[in-house]
């Protein structure tokens, strides 16, 4: 036998008591009220546990368990109930969810113990607290956790016969049809409700709240707007009233007891906003009319007001929406919320001539939220539109009210008060850039009423009143706009102000006083060199060119800092530059400008002045035409000097052009520096002051870099017509050559002689030229008589030698050959050798049509081939002067210009031979033998006889 069958005291304990002993401890650690975080998720897990090991002993628990767990249940739900309403423990969504989790162990608990006889309505006990348990989850949101308490509920319930049963099935159908209509199954709500009906019938209490589950569903189905047609909240709202209806009053007659109407009033308010929203005007009036009706104004809630307010409006009766409004803003326990948004619906469609009335009445309505009302109001207004003038000027006086600017007096209206200035400041920046700037104007300094004195609004303060210069610029009021700017820099000195500064100052012409503010402005603290950019595009709208220029003088010294620039330094100085092409006397400041883009250009490099690739090829060839250009402008106002640098900057530009496209440029600045060493020698002309040994080497160093190009560029064939300009720049090469030479401190006469050779056996070398350069040969300080000679009588040469002789050139060289000093022939005689300059002349004239030589060129040439005889006459060298009379005589009958002195000289030198036949002199021998040596040349004989006295031919 075993000890246990012997002793009760050693028998086993039943395996259920162990389960127990755990329920208890549990249930004792839920009245403990841990408060840490995992405290309500453990006792969560506590009690799956135990629901669990209870559940695998159901079969087998005693009578005494089941009331055991009765009282541990019971204690649970009351320990639950005062955890819920512990200030202490978390309300977390995870905690929430545990403690409906516990909550909801202790109907389990009462399921699993059954109902034990002695326990009255344990049933009814059990179904309530698992409604209770699925309303907790249905407040969590957990419709698949509350509706399966439901369910459990109502199966212990569904045959139910007592009156607690009923009352709590009734709660259990309205809690199921709260349900169903948060998870928007609304047909199977109102199903529950209607099943509901026979239950709530019995007592008043349960009608009242069967009419709070057909609002409550109404109240959703407005909210939600379900997709079922079926139902409809108009339908449930009526049912509710007849319901309201039904519950009979304490002392059998009326009124109703006040929650009965107050939940009345609450589907009238319901029924009210269902029409609302179905723009219903006349159901929401009549609504509202059976409220007051039955309840009086007294006890009217607001939002009726406010629904009537609305449906008047709807209806087009603005007159009695504003009645309305003024019942709603005299009822006191209406929210200033409400009031508010009644005035803006108000607002909406009475327009903005009515809001400085309904502001008012809301600053006298509105206590703590006075200035947030008015930002809503005017920000109502604002919305309906403020492009219109009117609108605008309504807004204006709206908000300079004292009253209304009163509202947002103190530091709790900070925030409201910005709000306002911002509000205002947006509708006149709206108008700014709509160009109407006298509202602006107007806007933007009432923005500045809801701007505080302090230090903390000083920016903003600065801000408006640089807008109000800006408005009053463009309205001409430039005195006005003065005023404004310098109270802003009063108030906020920085670049913006000093650039107002400058812009009325332009627009007031007042040129020297808008420069002196460009100091100031380089000089703050906030300028970026922008703004001088833009100074000069003002300047130029304002047509002051020494504005434009001076700003751009400002920023040009900016560049040596290496700050970051708005343009490139070379834009700055071709812009400077055009515009100082529009001033007149402004040549040396453009070469000076031009200076220093050929300094930046050998420091910094082509590329990195002038840019890379297209760009920086076209800066750089408007530079090398510009200074090119400028070169010959100084040139034909016989500004040589300027003229001189001009054409050797554009030699410079255009050489580093070259190097950047190819040698296209180089005829170009071979032409350059040939320009400007002709300039130079002009300007020394000029001046009547000799070159310096400087400048003297700066013009061969200049020439003797043309001398190399000039193989590179001359044409390797005879030159046609279209390359006269390039003949022309090799004799200048020559022409300037032959001049520096002959400023040089040693004998260059032999290297002048060689020069001009050299270029008489060229191509390009032309008879005009040789003229040119004997006329120079022979003016010089000395003349070099050489180079003179050979020059003249090598242009009549050329020029006998084409196919059209240019008897201008020829004339023009054989008279300065003809009075060339010191002239010799190849024998040393001096005479002979002008006799035979004449004698080329008449073999030249032989044959020519009249006109053909020029005309006062060939009477020049008679004329002083006549009068040459005068002098040998009077040393009575007759043959001589017969000699020179006959050449002039010849040469007369050969010349239309002197057929009126053919007579008078053939009559003259006829009397000299017969006075001088018999009487030889000297030079008869030399006369016969220059005679024969005539006649065999084809010239005029020289057998003669003089007269006493000759004439002498003026030229």
């Amino acid at each position: 036998m075993k000890i246990s069958e012997l002793s009760p005291e050693y028998r086993q304990p039943p395996p259920h008591a162990g389960f127990l002993t755990d329920l208890s401890k549990v249930v004792a650690d839920v009245e403990s009220f841990d408060t840490s975080d995992s405290s309500a998720e453990k006792l969560a897990a506590d009690f799956r546990r135990v629901l669990t090991n209870l559940g695998s002993v159901s079969s087998s628990l005693t009578y005494a368990c089941r009331i055991q767990i009765w009282k541990l249940a019971n204690r649970l739900w009351n320990a639950c109930v005062d955890r819920a309403n512990c200030a202490a423990l978390s309300r977390a969504p995870s905690a929430r969810a545990a403690e409906a989790e516990i909550r909801q162990a202790a109907p389990e608990l009462l399921l699993l113990a059954g109902a034990p006889d002695e326990i009255p309505l344990a049933v009814a006990k059990t179904a309530n607290y698992f409604r209770c348990a699925g309303q907790e989850w249905l407040n969590l949101g957990r419709l698949d956790l509350a509706s399966a308490c439901f369910e459990k509920a109502t199966l212990l319930v569904s045959a139910a016969a007592t009156e607690e049963e009923r009352d709590v099935l009734l709660d259990l159908n309205l809690a199921r049809a709260r349900a169903a209509s948060d998870a928007g199954d609304q047909s199977l709500a109102v199903a529950l409700l209607s099943r509901s009906k026979p239950l709530a019938s019995a007592s008043p209490e349960g009608i009242k709240s069967l009419a709070e589950g057909y609002l409550s569903i109404a109240n959703a189905i407005l909210t939600t707007k379900p997709s079922d047609p079926g139902v409809e909240a108009s339908s449930l709202l009526t049912e509710a009233l007849n319901l309201c209806e039904k519950v009979p009053s304490p002392s059998g007659a009326s009124p109703k007891p006040p929650n009965v109407e107050g939940l009345k009033g609450r589907c009238l308010r319901l029924f009210a906003l269902e029409r609302m929203q179905a723009n219903d005007y006349e159901g929401v009036l009549r609504s509202i009319r059976i409220s007051r009706s039955s309840m009086g104004l007294g006890g009217e809630h607001p939002s009726m007001v406010f629904m009537a307010l609305q449906a008047w409006l709807g209806s087009g009766n603005v007159a009695e929406a504003e009645r309305e409004l003024e019942r709603l803003m005299a009822n006191a326990e209406a929210p200033e919320n409400l009031c508010v948004s009644a005035a803006e619906v108000y607002l909406a469609s009475a327009g903005p001539e009515a809001a400085r009335k309904v502001l008012v009445a809301l600053a006298a309505r509105c206590r703590a939220g006075g200035a947030a009302a008015a930002v809503r109001v005017v920000t109502k207004v604002v919305d309906g539109g403020i492009s219109s003038t009117g609108r605008a000027r309504a807004i204006s006086e709206l908000v300079s009210d004292e009253r209304v600017v009163a509202l947002f007096d103190g530091l709790a209206n900070t925030r409201e008060r910005g709000a306002m200035h911002t509000l205002l400041w947006n509708c006149g920046t709206e108008h700014f850039h709509a160009k109407n700037y006298d509202t602006s104007a107007d806007l933007i300094e009432r923005s500045m009423l809801y701007l505080p004195r302090g230090e903390e609004s000083r920016h903003q303060r600065a801000r408006c009143l640089r807008v109000l210069t800006l408005c009053h610029v463009a309205l001409q009021h430039l005195d006005r706009a003065q005023e404004f700017i310098n109270e802003a820099d009063k108030v906020e000195h920085n670049v913006h102000c000093v650039f107002t500064k400058i812009k009325i100052h332009l627009q007031k012409n007042e040129e020297d006083e808008t420069i002196k503010q460009m100091k100031t402005l380089v000089g703050c603290a906030d300028f970026n060199p922008q703004f001088l950019v833009l100074i000069t595009h003002e300047a130029i709208a304002c047509k002051s060119v020494r504005v434009a220029v001076a700003s751009l003088t400002f920023l040009l010294c900016l560049y040596s800092t290496g700050k970051p620039m708005p343009m490139a330094e070379v834009a700055v100085l071709r812009n400077l530059i055009e515009l100082l092409h529009r001033e007149h006397g402004t040549e040396a400041d453009i070469l000076k400008y031009f200076r220093r883009a050929k300094l930046r250009m050998s420091d910094l490099g082509v590329e990195v002045f002038f840019g890379n690739g297209a760009v920086g090829v076209r800066e750089l060839n408007w530079f090398a035409a510009n200074s090119w250009n400028m070169g010959l402008r100084m040139g034909h106002v016989q500004n040589y000097d300027l003229s001189a640098e001009f054409f050797e900057l554009a030699a410079e530009f255009f050489g580093a052009s070259s190097n950047l496209e190819g040698d296209g440029n180089q005829f170009t600045v071979c032409q350059a520096l040939i320009m400007s060493v002709t300039a130079m020698l002009n300007a020394e002309e000029q001046n009547n002051s000799p070159l310096t040994d400087c400048d003297i080497k700066k013009g061969v160093e200049m020439l003797s870099r043309a001398g190399k190009l000039l193989p590179l560029i001359w044409p390797s064939v005879p030159v046609a017509s279209d390359q006269v300009e390039t003949n022309n720049f090799l004799f200048l090469h020559t022409f300037n050559s032959y001049k520096l030479l002959d400023r040089m401190d040693t004998n260059a006469h032999p290297q002048q002689l060689q020069l001009v050779k050299n270029f008489a056996s060229s191509k390009a070398c032309t008879p005009d030229h040789l003229l040119k350069l004997g006329i120079a040969a022979s003016k010089g300080t000395p003349p070099n008589l050489l180079v003179a000679e050979f020059s003249l009588k090598a242009s009549i040469t050329s020029a006998l030698a084409s196919h059209s002789p240019n008897y201008r050139v020829i004339s023009g060289a054989l008279r300065k050959l003809a009075c060339l000093p010191d002239l010799t022939d190849l024998n040393g005689s001096k005479s002979d050798a002008a006799y035979d300059v004449y004698r080329q002349a008449y073999q030249i004239v032989v044959g020519l049509r009249d006109g053909e030589y020029p005309f006062e060129e060939g009477k020049w040439l008679a004329m002083t081939a006549w009068n040459k005889s005068y002098l040998a006459a009077r040393l009575n060298q007759a043959s001589v002067a017969i000699k020179w009379m006959k050449m002039g005589l010849d040469l007369s009958r050969h010349l239309e210009s002197m057929k009126e002195y053919i007579a008078g000289l053939e009559k003259y030198l006829e009397n000299f031979q017969k006075k001088f036949d018999s009487e030889p002199d000297d030079c008869i021998l030399l006369e016969k033998k220059h005679d024969e040596s005539s006649q065999q040349d084809g010239g005029p004989s020289t057998s003669m006889s003089c007269s006493m006295s000759q004439p002498v031919l003026v030229v």
